[in-house]
């Protein structure tokens, strides 16, 4: 194939991928109701689940201070839930274009990578929303500088908190998809995991820190945690890509 054909196939490829996100967004907008009620706003009313496996009663009340700012917020949140459904999609599509141009064994390869990229993504995005928010949004509710001044939370505020930390941990459980590419191009191993073991968590504090602005030490716990597991469940990744060369080598 020449230039122009692989340039029109990306064409072609953006522009499904851009019409099923239009799609999804105009679908998941009718449906405000299911998308708003039953989702976003169900840790504010103590639905999420882990304030019942906690056993917390917890609910908040959001007020609007702007007048345009609820419109807006559905058309944010509608079309970032538009983008988290599509992802799988976007995966695929990009798969495709690639394909042609790799070996057997490395269409195996990326193919495998793609779809655990695809898992671990709506992963992280669950344990964001179903754990990690509830635990900021709990501590930020019950946190007071004196019993005087009474926490009262916009609703931008809250989209702006949720949307951060969904989000945020989507990216961060790429980890392990990140360290299995740069092991199998030999970037990195797993002695070098091994090695910088001690560093690694730190970091892991610091981005837990970042992720989750609490500064309570439970809330970098959980939020750490799992971070932490997904630097050791790369070294697990790495060290079967190390295993595999050194019997191909010998």
């Amino acid at each position: 194939m020449s230039f122009w054909d692989h340039l029109e196939d990306l064409r072609k490829s953006i522009i499904r991928v851009v019409l099923a996100l239009v799609g999804a967004t105009v679908f998941l907008f009718l449906f405000k109701n299911f998308l708003f009620d039953g989702i976003v706003l169900a840790p504010a009313a103590g639905k999420s689940l882990f304030f019942r496996l906690a056993g917390v009663d917890f609910s908040l009340d959001l007020v609007n201070l702007e007048v345009a700012a609820q419109f807006m917020i559905h058309m944010k949140v509608t079309f970032l839930a538009a983008l988290i459904l599509v992802f799988p999609y976007f995966i695929y599509e990009v798969w495709k274009f690639i394909a042609p141009a790799l070996y057997e064994n490395e269409r195996k390869a990326v193919r495998g990578a793609f779809a655990f990229a695809s898992i671990l993504f709506y992963l992280g995005v669950l344990v964001g929303y179903m754990v990690i928010f509830p635990v900021m949004l709990y501590f930020f509710a019950n946190y007071q500088v004196s019993p005087d001044v009474p926490n009262t939370f916009s609703l931008s505020s809250y989209i702006s908190l949720q949307v951060s930390t969904v989000l945020a941990f989507g990216i961060v459980f790429e980890f392990p998809t990140v360290i299995a590419l740069l092991s199998a191009l030999g970037i990195v191993t797993k002695q070098i995991l091994k090695k910088y073991r001690k560093y690694a968590f730190c970091a892991v504090l610091i981005l837990a820190a970042i992720i989750t602005p609490t500064g309570d030490p439970f809330s970098l716990m959980v939020c750490s945690i799992p971070i932490y597991l997904l630097y050791e469940f790369g070294i697990i990744i790495s060290r079967k890509g190390d295993e595999e060369v050194e019997d191909t080598e010998n």
